[in-house]
């Protein structure tokens, strides 16, 4: 049995919000309320993909100290884009 969509988004919200860097929490729980819950399969795979990176890497990553793999460049860019904006 396949997880329910909304299932699945609340899974990776928690996820989001518990990461172990506070900064990252902050970061990616705001992304994940603001965008998860429009995002199709494909990108919520991509999102759960990037869950799984360090939490080292992805602050370096979204605070542009090191620019992320090919793979997250455009999902990095709209966390970025989402921490930023500051609403």
């Amino acid at each position: 049995m396949s997880e329910r969509p909304e299932h699945r988004i609340k899974r990776l919200r928690m996820r989001s919000m518990r990461r172990g860097i506070k900064e990252m929490d902050i970061i990616l729980t705001r992304y994940a309320d603001l965008r998860l819950a429009a995002m199709d399969a494909g990108q919520l795979d991509e999102f759960e993909a990037l869950l799984a990176e360090n939490d080292q890497d992805l602050y370096q990553w979204v605070t542009g100290q090191v620019a992320p793999p090919p793979a997250f460049t455009g999902l990095v860019s709209d966390i970025t884009e989402i921490a930023c904006r500051g609403k």
